[in-house]
Order: structure tokens, then sequence, then C-alpha cells
């Protein structure tokens, strides 16, 4: 993979961040003429996601992405030495770039307590200034918890990393909010996030966001490790995570939800498919029920892409594999509550694949709230429709992890 391009060296090389023979994404210089490839960062141990050049072509800025933190790096293009740069507050970077005058560089940062900010720093004498403070719509930002990172082991060995949100000052076991992420190439990062935030306040729960195998961020093998037949080990990432809550002596392992949306949901109706009882309850947005069903069904501009990933039901050997895992296969074991939400014109996951999982669970006596927005896609973009949500899920945690 490569992500964008600048001429360097007055035209002579093309500058680009890329992946090739090597496990993290990061900058090398590709000769024009002979095609040779230089580079900058050999063994780079985190991926680079975006990059600046400074006006006189001299200085290389890079967006590094260090266990979901951002870092600024800067390089000399010529030699790729590193030089001094900014050491920020513990966030995500938006957008970074030089100054015209090269003086300086424009970023934009969000954190776990500050939405998208402006900020600059100044090459010449090392100062980081923020420029704004972004309006939290009355948020108290005393009340806002700062995540914790950490890594737990799982059943091969490998150390899955993990943030954890915990409420100030409460005291006792806290129930535990376990948020998967959908993709699966994606990354849980701190950055700014109300919904967490209300989970941690309003309901007095530790927030776990963890980033199991085949999440982005971590290198291509970690990337690689969930595809096609290998696809229930990440759902065995969750079952060790639950172990970790279980050894922690502030949390209640006997009040654990989940939650997650689109692949992530699939992650939910699979956890609550094998362990559910050790959950409380589960929160599924628009999630995959059925493999076989949601690779034909789903819209064809994208089913190859899809295939790609997760196999092909087409294949007599990937569809015996699918027939195994598709969580509405396990719908006889999924006793605990759970909330389904779904969009009615949703061109990913198809709105048939939240029907069939409650239609199966209501049949068999499961409690489920089932929510429908007929004007939503995949997501929820309207903000009437996300008040509604995001009040209906704080309702059902709280009955599931009882709360008052």
């Amino acid at each position: 993979g490569y992500i964008g391009g600048a001429f360097v060296g007055g035209g002579t090389g093309v500058l680009t961040l890329s992946d090739d023979g090597s496990e993290f994404t990061r900058p090398v210089v590709i000769d024009v003429a002979t095609g040779a490839v230089r580079d900058l960062e050999p063994g780079a141990k985190w991926g680079s996601e975006g990059f600046d050049i400074s006006p006189d072509g001299r200085t290389l800025l890079t967006e590094v992405n260090e266990d979901g933190y951002s870092k600024i790096v800067l390089r000399d293009v010529a030699t790729g030495k590193l030089l001094p740069g900014p050491k920020l507050p513990m966030g995500v970077i938006t957008g970074a770039k030089f100054s015209p005058d090269g003086t300086k560089i424009g970023l934009s940062l969000s954190t776990s307590t500050s939405g998208g900010d402006a900020w600059s720093y100044d090459l010449k004498t090392g100062t980081l200034t923020r420029w704004t403070d972004s309006e939290l719509a009355g948020l108290d930002v005393a009340k806002l918890s700062e995540p914790t990172l950490f890594r737990y082991p799982t059943f091969d060995g490998r150390q899955i990393p993990a943030f954890i949100y915990r409420p100030k000052g409460k005291r006792g076991k806290l129930p535990v909010v376990i948020q998967i992420h959908g993709g699966p190439e994606s990354q849980e990062q701190p950055s700014f996030n109300p919904r967490r935030q209300s989970w941690v306040n309003e309901l007095g729960a530790a927030v776990i966001i963890p980033n199991v195998r085949g999440s982005t961020g971590y290198g291509k093998t970690y990337l690689g490790l969930d595809n096609a037949e290998k696809r229930e080990d990440s759902v065995k990432d969750i079952g060790a995570l639950l172990d970790w809550v279980a050894r922690q002596p502030d949390l209640d392992a006997s009040r654990v939800a989940v939650v997650g949306q689109s692949y992530g949901g699939y992650m939910v109706l699979a956890v609550a498919g094998h362990y559910n009882d050790r959950i409380a309850g589960a929160i599924d947005l628009y999630g995959i029920s059925d493999w076989v069903t949601f690779l034909q069904n789903t819209e064809g501009y994208r089913r190859d892409g899809r295939r790609a990933e997760y196999g092909d039901e087409r294949d007599p050997r990937m569809r015996a594999v699918f027939d195994a895992i598709g969580p509405i296969r396990m719908s006889p074991k999924m006793k605990k509550p759970m909330m389904v939400f779904q969009g009615a014109n949703d061109p990913r996951v198809p709105r048939s694949e939240s029907e069939q999982m409650v239609a199966r669970l209501r049949a068999q006596g499961t409690e489920v709230w089932y929510v429908l927005a007929k004007d939503e896609g995949h997501g929820i973009s309207r903000k009437a429709n996300q008040e509604a949500v995001r009040a209906t899920e704080v309702m059902f945690l709280k009955k599931v992890l009882a709360v008052e």
C-alpha cells in the first residue's frame, strides 16, 4: 500500500508512505530514474498515517500512530536523520502541515477530554501553542475520564492492546462495558468520544475498548490474524478479556455488557453465543448474524472486497466454516437480554441480518429490544436518531448492569 506522494530532491525522487517490505507504513523515497527505494525509517516499529514536506523541501513531517496515540516525527529528507519535534498531549492528530514560510507546524488534535482543537509548534523555539478550546456543549471537563492503555494475554500467548476508562471517585466493584470496533480493519484510539464518557459518568462503569487481532495500527501480521477461517480467533480475544476482567479487584465480572456496531456487531453476537454465561447483556448495532446471507445480500459494489477479508461463501470449504461460526446458529445459547439497532436502508449490512436474528431470539424467549430507524443507512447520522438510540442504550445498560 502507498499513501500520498511528493517530489523531492529537485524532482529526482518521489517521497511516499509505503508498507512494501515492512510490517508498517513508513516514509520512503523512490528514485524517478531507476526506481530504487531509499527507506527513511528502516525497521519501523509503528506506522505513519500522513506526511508533509517543508516548503524548502528539506524537512519531512510524519504523523505516526504509536500504540493508538499520535506523534509528529521530523526527519531530514536527504539523510533520514531525526530532528527535534513537539511532545504532544496524549491524543489523536486529524491533520498536520507546515506553515507557508516553513517556520511552524499547524495541527489539529483530539484528546479524550477535548474535541478537535487547533495547535501550532514553533520549529525555532520549540513552543507548542493551543489556539482553540472546542465547545463541549456544557460538559464538565473535570468529570471526563482519561483512558489507560494496557495489554492482556490471550489464548495463543499474544498481548492484546486495550484502553480502559474508569469513573472518578467511584468505590467498590465497577460494572463493565466492552465496546468492540467495526471494520474489522480499524482501530480504537483515545480521541474525544462522548458516548464512552456518558457510560462512564451515567452508569459509573469502566469502559474497555480493545483492539483485538485484525485491528489496524499493529502491523500487517496482526492485521491478517483473523482472516477467513481464523475469524473466531478474534472472538477468543474477547474471551481472554473477560478472563482479565475477572482478575481485577475493582471490576465486577458478573456485570459485563458488550457493545459493537457493524463488524463489531458480529463480534457482540459471537460473544453472546460463546460466552453467554459471562455477560449480563449485549448491544448489537447493524451486525452480521449469518456470513452467507450477509455476503449474498450486501451491495454488489463491495461484495468482492468483503470476500477477500472474510472468505468466499461460494467455496464449499469456506461455506462450511461460515455455517459453523454464524452467530444465528448459536442463538439457542443466547439467553441474556439484547438490544439490536438497524438502519432500514443499510446497503452494507442489510436490514435482514438484524431482523432474522431478532426473530430467532424472540421465538426462543430471549428478551430483545429492537430499534429500527426508517431513515438511516449504515450508521446513525440524524441527530434525532442519535439521541433516541443513545438514550435507549443507556436505559438498556442500566437495566442489565443493575445500575440505579
